[in-house]
């Protein structure tokens, strides 16, 4: 996974990509949203943490050591990025809606995993389901399954 993760990184053309590295992609998009819900209050917890790496292991299908190199690209591309633009369109031009509402499902799970929702994550929440292109109904909709 790491050959494949190097060669993500590096530029070339969409054409050129290989469906393994578009999927991957999709991981590296989605674990920077994860990530940045985890880190929306500016506290990572234990718990949020956690609450990450078993959203990415079960909605990926990924073993503990893919997970790990998963999140530490994520945590590079989180670091690097001005915005979330670039992660927020792809998954845009590359997710069905029943796709983006799940992972908006993931982030307010991760969101609610310490029993609390701070001003700062519900903020990210919204301005995430706007980027999205959810509507408001369907970010709420989300909000009730992911406390389910």
């Amino acid at each position: 996974m790491l050959a494949i993760i190097k060669k993500i990184l590096s530029p070339q053309p969409v054409s050129l990509r290989s469906t393994e590295d578009v999927e991957l992609t999709h991981h590296i998009a989605a674990g920077v949203l994860l990530l940045e819900a985890a880190h929306a209050d500016d506290e990572c917890t234990e718990e949020e943490m956690q609450s990450v790496v078993k959203t990415l292991k079960s909605k990926f299908n990924l073993d503990n050591p893919s997970v790990n190199e998963l999140l530490e690209v994520a945590d590079r591309k989180r670091d690097t990025a001005v915005d979330l633009w670039e992660f927020t369109n792809h998954i845009n031009q590359n997710f069905t809606l029943e796709d983006k509402m799940s992972v908006m499902e993931d982030v307010w799970r991760v969101i609610h995993v310490d029993g609390k929702l701070e001003q700062h994550e519900d903020y990210f929440a919204h301005k995430l389901a706007n980027l999205l292109r959810l509507s408001h109904e369907q970010m709420i909709d989300t909000k009730i399954k992911a406390r389910e």
